[in-house]
């Protein structure tokens, strides 16, 4: 039984250093220099290009090198049947928690404006608008969102959640289903997106989203891009019905040179590094499921392709 690592453009020595550390002799193979396909058994991924696991007959487990799995249900040539597992691990629950909190504090202290007029040696104290009178609305209750939820109600922050199903959180005021989205937003000073990306769930970050909100309301997006409508986001704030926005993810990454959310004032860019993977920490879960997949027994964290997570 071979693992083949499918990953263009990532770095893969950490994992298969990683992997091998804890199972020592196990035959790692990097694609597309994979050999004898026969022998592939068990995949990991990110990225893959759409119609490459076709050749594998004798996959058992496909398993994301991330907490999403948008990347795999894309692929129409996605082999049936074989089960689909995610990463579910503290580390990036804290890396996502650590983004989530410094942009929310970043625009409540106002440190772009500071920033700006130091630019100008300017000595202008502002008043910063205080957690209390903050509501902040996380839209995606899994793994990450009531991580990041919890931090955030620790600070002083009112937060309130929505998801799909219901949830119960100490200290979130929870909100479930389409008919309760315009209560949830309409308490929402800063909204923060942690959804998994499905159809249901694509373009939900709409001129019709954003008019839900209490003017001057800001946006932040670490799920995917998709669930961004970008020219939806540029008129909103051109009209003042949204004050900025922080944006990890987007529609196409690297974001082109010539998109204009590089140049806007009021939206910060950055590349995608919301949510890290460390290899060190998730090599254990992929190690379980890859013996587990050998024996006969469950895999853990298995996605429902129906659902989309």
């Amino acid at each position: 039984m071979a693992l083949m690592i499918i990953a263009p453009g990532t770095g893969v020595t950490s994992w298969i250093k990683h992997l091998g550390r804890l199972e020592p002799g196990i035959d790692i193979r990097v694609w597309p220099d994979t050999g004898d396909v026969d022998d592939i058994e068990f995949a990991l991924s990110w990225q893959h290009p759409p119609g490459a696991f076709k050749k594998y007959k004798h996959l058992k487990c496909i398993a994301s090198l991330g907490a999403g799995v948008d990347h795999l249900l894309a692929d129409p040539d996605l082999p049936a049947g074989v089960p689909i597992t995610r990463v579910v691990e503290h580390s990036m629950a804290l890396s996502m928690s650590e983004y989530v909190v410094l942009a929310v504090l970043n625009h409540c202290r106002q440190f772009d404006n500071y920033r700006n007029d130091q630019s100008q040696k300017k000595w202008q104290p502002r008043i910063p608008l205080l957690a209390a009178d903050m509501r902040v609305g996380i839209m995606g209750l899994g793994q990450l969102g009531r991580d990041a939820a919890g931090k955030l109600s620790a600070l002083g922050f009112a937060v309130s959640g929505w998801s799909k199903t219901p949830k119960t959180i100490e200290g979130v005021d929870c909100f479930a289903g389409a008919e309760a989205l315009d209560d949830f937003l309409s308490q929402t000073r800063i909204l923060i997106c942690m959804l998994p990306l499905t159809p249901q769930t694509k373009g939900i970050l709409n001129r019709q989203t954003f008019n839900g909100l209490p003017a001057g309301a800001y946006v932040i997006n670490v799920a995917r891009g998709a669930h961004l409508v970008e020219d939806d986001l540029l008129t909103a704030l051109d009209s003042e019905q949204l004050s900025g926005a922080c944006l990890d993810v987007f529609e196409t990454e690297p974001l082109p040179a010539d998109h204009p959310f590089w140049d806007h004032p009021n939206i910060k860019v950055t590349p995608h590094i919301s949510s890290i993977t460390f290899s060190r920490a998730v090599a254990p879960q992929i190690i379980d499921n890859y013996r587990r997949s050998q024996t006969g027994q469950p895999l853990l964290n298995v996605v429902d392709p129906k659902r989309g997570y």
